[in-house]
Parts: C-alpha cells; structure tokens; sequence
C-alpha cells in the first residue's frame, strides 16, 4: 500500500516530487528519492509527509532519471531507516516496492550467512542484496534470477548505477502501469499520476518486467520472452481533481456524491429499464443459481452486505456477503452454480483479488463492481460493472460507496426481473427510487450540513458511540461507525439493535451517543423498542429516520431526517449525515481528514 513513482527523461527530482504529492494518499509515514548521477546512486529520506522531504532534495545532485516511494509500513516502524529506496550492499542498485514478500525472513537469513549486513527491517532490503548478488553486468539477467526467488507480491521500481538513464520494473499481483510521453518516461503505480503528460499508458500484468528509457518502454513476460501491451487509454476516474473551493477532498466528494450516483445509473438506464451489455444470465439460466456470494473489505462489504438483503428480496436467490479477506480461509461450497460478485472501488484491492481467484479455480463466474478501468479485477473478471464515482482522493470513500449501492440496487433490480420475483409494477417503483436518489441525496446534503456541523460539537469529545440498526439499516449503521472511526478516531461500535441485549448494552452508560438508523420499512417500530431499552440505560440517542416516522422518532431525543425513499433505497440516503458528522467531527478535533492515520487508500497487499 506504497506510491511508486520513476522518471527518465530531463530534470528527474520536480517530476518525482510532483507524482509522491498525487501518490500520498497511497502513504504517507515516510517518503524517499534515489538518483542516478556521477557513476553512484544518491538517495535522500524522510520520514513523515512528503511536504518534509520536499525541503530534503536540494542535496541531491542534477539527475536525468530517479525512482520515488511514498511508504505505509508493513515491515518495520515508519521511521527514516525504513523509508524506500533502499540500497544494496556496494550501492549499486536502488529499490521501491509495493507489495509485500511472504518469504523475506528465510531470504534475509540466507543472505546474513552470506555477508551481506541489513539497515532495515523492511522485507523490500532481501530484493536489492539479491539483485546485486545475482547481477554479473546485465540487470535484466540479474531479474530473471531474483524474482522467481520472491514469495508474494510487488511491483518494482529499480536503478543501477551501470545503466543511469534506465529505470527497471518488475510486475507480480500489485498494481503498475508506465508511459512514455513528450516530458520523458515514467512508471507509477497509479495512472492519475500520468495525465498531466499523456492521455494513454501502459498497464502491466502481473508476471511482467523490464525497463523504460527515455524513448521507450521494453517488457518481458513471466517467462521471460519479449512481449507487446497495447497502451490503454487513462479515462475519466483516472484524473486527479483539485480540491477547488473545498477545504478537503472528502467535502468535495461528499458533494459529488448526486453526480456520481446520476452517472452511474446512466449507464445502466435505458428507456426506463435497466439495461447490462453482455450480462451473464438470462431467464433460463438464472433459475440454475443456487446461491450468490457478495465480497469485498471495509466499505466495499458494506455494500456487499446492503447487497445480501437487496437481492434476497428482490430475486428470492440465497445471498452471502463474506470479508473477502477471510474467504478464501474459509471458503463455501463454490461451482458453476454459485456467481460471486466482488467489490472493489480500486480493483487492486489484494484480498478482493485473491476471493475472485478462487471463485474462478471453483468455476464459478465472478462479477465485479469496479471504479477503475484497466485494474487487475477487470482483466480476471468474467463480466466487469463500472461505477462511475470519478477519481476519489480522500482515503475514506464517500461517493464511491454511494456508486456502489446505486449499482447494487440496479443489479438486483435486473435479476428480480429475470427470476420473476418483481412484477412490473414493483420493479418501477424500485427503479424510480434509484432514479431519483441523485436529487435526494443533494437535497439531504444541503439540508443537513449546518445540523450535523453543530451535532458534531456535542460529540467530538465522547469516549464510545454507539450505531444501531436492523435491516439494511444495519449495513449502513456500520458504514457510519467507519467512518467516525476512520477520520476522527472515535471509538464506534456498530451494533445489530435486536443484538444489543446479548452483551453490547451494558457498555451503555448515562450521556452515551447512540445514532440509531431506523429508516427500514418493516424493522422501525422493532428499532424503536431497542431505542427504549438503551434510553432506559442513560443513552443519548439521536435517531436518524425519513421525514414520515420523524414524529415518533422525537418522542426519543435528537432526529436527523433524510427524504423518503423506498426502503431498498433508503441506506443511500442515510449514510448522508453520517459521512457530514464524521467530516465535521474530524475537522473540530484537528484530524488529517484526508490522510487518517495508519491508513491507505487502497489496499493492494494482504
């Protein structure tokens, strides 16, 4: 979960120190440059933001190519010892990684017997000293030898002081893409970071390696035989927006959120009807499924879980959402009768990947729900369904989780269809709710911003909050308690309300918050009875509910209403106020909102 960038071409230090600002959200506990000049290799580090190493590069000396890694730790402590490039034994090769090596120790240990001392305690330092210990003149050999010798995954940017205007790369399960362009050539494991020079690129797969001139772009597949990519066009979500008149991108995307939704269901609506290019089932086929699985990780398996109960009542086809992360420890009974859909916002996500490898080795067919043309997800995905959410730079998601729902719904609407569960009637009321979702969701924005700016004062300072629902309210009460806990570092439960009594109730104590999300249909009057029992108990509770139950929610403390929706919808609008209270709560206690602690944009390593 690190930012690799690489330049050959003119004056290297500006271009890298622009790409690490556009990579930070990647990682940020420390950041580093190595240089070729004067027959060595010259490296600055630092450790923090990459604002403290920007200040740092005036040392290094006039150089034409360079590599650049902004780091969140896996190995080691974020100090500067740790920070990338490192450097192999006589310095003349120079390493950044993303990835992770599985078998770092027995290689460190291996290396140790045979002389060669360790700086650091990071596993990226074995793939220099072997890089250097296998090298006899041709770097590419010297490749061809180390990397069947790594265990897990990466991608590589590499120097060698013999060769000073070549970069060398390395692809395996991580995400990288190079280009050359009019300003030189660069590798970056993300794309955005390349529109400012060049509108297409080179996307690697996994297996592939080789090096970039200043000209050029030279690849080797797995197996080590030359071989040609086609340059991909960088689309629209690749394009790093400006903040503009907003003091942070999570604001900003807050409020893109009705765009997001609207494009995304544009895609999928035609003439009042959703409409899938290439979808894989039909009426026949549809009947053959025994059971779906939804995965993803963090809010991705919100979505996913939000998704369970869509589908179930919309298809009557048997769903489970699972942590991608433990699905493929655990896996269920999989075969061609069991599609899994996975979800993605990056479709780089490590996990995520893995769970899709395995449906595949299982033969069942695997959708997925992706942000990102060009991902790893997309190229092993037998049918892929974009959101078109746009680039998202802040680390916690807004408006691609709301994509990702609206996209759900859409899903489940078209397969409710095709089983017959939905009669036309039904099918267009759903399908207008998710239509008009963009206006309501821009509505509840405005409406709510000054509310949960003033509700975020009273509660900046708690030890423990509490998020209850039931139904789909529940997937969105965990999406909320994320997100406070992901910005403002609040401590946030999210508990089923029915489950409350079975353990979570006696951390209930006088003036604690509890926001209880009851906007779903049949589950209200049920939440309402779960909101005495913790009012009994002292809470403060804060009832977040649709403007028709808002008088029963007042009898019971503090009420946020959200426009009503139809209750498969209503998760969309719920979240609203619960993204502006983890924003405006983070901004009063001087928080990093767009670069939490300890945290990544996209998880790319297990």
């Amino acid at each position: 979960m690190c930012g690799i960038i690489g330049y050959t071409g003119t004056n290297a230090v500006p271009y890298l120190i622009k790409g690490l600002e556009m990579l930070e959200y990647r990682g940020y506990d420390s950041a580093g440059i190595a240089v070729t000049a004067k027959g060595a290799i010259q490296c600055v580090k630092r450790e923090g933001r990459v604002s403290r190493l920007r200040k740092a590069v005036d040392a290094l000396p006039f150089s034409s190519t360079g590599i650049a890694h902004t780091r969140w730790a896996t190995h080691g402590k974020p100090d500067e010892t740790n920070a990338h490039p490192h450097i192999s034994k006589s310095g003349i090769f120079a390493v950044v990684h993303n990835g992770i090596i599985e078998n770092f120790s027995v290689l460190r240990t291996q290396l140790e017997k045979e002389g060669y001392a360790f700086t650091s305690q990071t596993d990226t330092e074995v793939i220099a000293h072997l890089l250097e210990k296998n090298y006899s003149g041709s770097v590419t050999d010297a490749m061809r030898e180390t990397l069947p010798l790594l265990e897990g995954s990466y991608a590589l940017g590499i120097l060698c002081s013999e060769y000073p205007e070549n970069i060398y790369f390395a692809v395996r399960s991580s995400p990288l893409t190079a280009s050359v362009t009019p300003d030189g050539a660069f590798i970056s494991s993300d794309p955005s970071v390349l529109t400012s020079y060049t509108k297409k690129a080179y996307r690697l797969k996994s297996g592939d390696f080789g090096r970039i001139t200043k000209t050029a772009v030279e690849i080797f597949s797995a197996d080590g035989k030359r071989v040609k990519r086609d340059e991909a066009e960088l689309s629209e979500s690749d394009i790093n927006a400006e903040k503009g008149e907003f003091p942070h991108y999570m604001l900003k995307e807050i409020y893109e959120q009705p765009e997001a939704v609207l494009n995304t269901c544009r895609a999928y609506i035609r003439s009042g009807e959703v409409f899938f290019n290439s979808f894989p089932f039909d009426k026949k086929s549809i009947k053959k499924i025994s059971r779906l699985y939804l995965v993803g990780c963090g809010s991705a398996y919100h979505a996913a879980l939000t998704g369970k109960y869509v589908f179930e009542l919309l298809t009557d086809i048997p769903c489970e959402a699972a942590f991608a992360s433990e699905f493929r420890y655990s896996p269920p009974p999989l075969d061609s009768s069991t599609p899994v859909i996975l979800i993605s916002q990056s479709g780089e996500t490590a996990d995520t990947i893995a769970a899709l490898r395995l449906a595949k080795e299982k033969s069942a067919h695997t959708l997925s729900v992706l942000n990102v043309r060009g991902c790893t997800m997309e190229s092993e995905s037998d049918c892929c369904f974009f959101t078109l959410a746009g680039k998202e730079t802040a680390v916690a998601t807004t408006k691609a989780y709301s994509a990702q729902l609206s996209l759900i719904y859409l899903l489940a609407l078209h397969m409710g269809k095709l089983t017959g569960k939905l009669n036309g009637s039904e099918y267009g009321i759903i399908l207008e709710s998710v239509m008009s979702l963009p206006d309501r969701i821009r509505s509840a924005t405005g409406v709510l911003d000054a509310q949960m700016r003033n509700l975020a004062k009273s509660i900046k300072d708690a030890g423990n909050v509490f998020f209850i629902g039931r139904g789909t309210d529940y997937p969105a009460a965990m999406e909320a308690a994320l997100k406070l806990k992901e910005v403002s570092y609040i401590k946030s439960d999210a508990v089923a309300a029915g489950e409350l009594k079975h353990g979570s109730i006696s951390l209930i104590e006088k003036d604690t918050p509890v926001i209880a999300l009851c906007c779903g249909g049949k589950t209200f009057f049920k939440t309402l009875s779960n909101v005495r029992e913790v009012i009994s108990r002292g809470a403060r509770v804060i009832c977040v509910t649709d403007s028709s139950h808002k008088k029963e929610c007042s009898a019971f403390g503090e009420v946020i209403t959200v426009p009503v929706s139809h209750p498969v919808t209503a998760p969309s609008l719920e979240i609203i106020p619960m993204q502006l209270l983890s924003y405006y709560t983070a901004l009063l206690k001087g928080c990093d909102i767009d670069k939490p602690r300890n945290l990544a944009k996209s998880v790319t390593v297990e």
